[in-house]
């Protein structure tokens, strides 16, 4: 295995225990402490950060299946994004600080170019091969 295919499996695995972690925490002990608002906005924090923990997990696998296809930059994006997006909406809730909220863009950019870096890997190598 490569060492970026065995980062990005260990990032993404990370990703998703910490996910299923912060899930359990909103739906049991910050149930009590928050506004249903701040409820969902945590739960949507949790969601993002899932899809993409698999998403980071299956790069990791087709980098190592397909190393034509360059992976690891949208990889990269996508997981920098996700502390990015779903880090910000985690804060926003604990601190009730709203310019947090000002972050989660800049995750959502991220998310968007590691999606477009994919989509452009898949388009070129179905291009290259025969």
């Amino acid at each position: 295995m490569t060492a970026n295919a065995r980062t990005l499996l260990l990032v993404g695995t990370l990703l998703a225990f910490t996910a299923v972690t912060l899930g359990a925490f909103g739906g049991h002990a910050l149930q009590a402490m928050v506004t249903p608002e701040r409820l969902e906005t945590w739960q949507t924090a949790v969601r993002y950060q899932m899809f993409h923990a698999i998403s980071i997990l299956v790069l990791g696998l087709l980098i190592q299946q397909v190393p034509s296809l360059k992976l690891t930059p949208a990889a990269w994006c996508l997981a920098t994004g996700t502390l990015a997006f779903s880090g910000s909406l985690y804060l926003l809730v604990l601190s009730d600080i709203g310019l947090l909220g000002a972050l989660t863009p800049l995750g959502g950019i991220l998310f968007l170019i590691g999606w477009a870096l994919l989509g452009w890997q898949l388009l070129k190598h179905s291009v290259d091969q025969p």
